[in-house]
């Protein structure tokens, strides 16, 4: 007696892999959000080397006072390969994985040292940035081709 039903595909799993879960969907979260911060980021540095009057404080008053022209480079840098390794997340790329979290560490350090200059903008990014390193880290091997 032979079975000729065939075997349906969505529990079907490879050897040694296992079928995604429902988690997947943090970790498109947290490349959206790489994708998006990196963009904010951006945006943040341009305002800092363009309109240093927009701040509310002077680069003085800032918990590393440094010119801030600093700071905006600092931002474009951390925005750009923010938004690279929001593209390579998306893609399931490990080594995204790897850099989104340190990115992220790196965005929530500079954004902390300007927190006097802009605090609710910083405050929010910061909070996004722990978002994106928990889903990095908790859940990050469920977008894996």
């Amino acid at each position: 007696m032979t079975n000729t039903e065939p075997r349906q595909a969505e529990n079907y799993a490879p050897a040694g892999r296992r079928q995604p879960t429902g988690w997947v969907g943090m970790v498109v979260f947290a490349g959206v959000m790489l994708l998006m911060l990196g963009s904010f980021q951006a945006i943040e540095g341009l305002v800092a080397l363009l309109r240093n009057e927009f701040f509310l404080t002077t680069s003085e008053g800032l918990v590393v006072p440094v010119d801030f022209s600093t700071y905006g480079w600092t931002h474009i840098v951390i925005g750009l390969i923010a938004v690279g390794t929001g593209l390579g997340i998306l893609a399931g790329q490990m080594w995204a994985r790897v850099t989104g979290i340190i990115v992220a560490v790196l965005s929530s350090l500079a954004n902390l040292a300007f927190l006097p200059a802009y605090p609710v903008w910083c405050s929010i990014v910061i909070a996004l940035d722990v978002l994106v390193i928990y889903a990095l880290t908790a859940h990050g091997r469920e977008v894996k081709y």
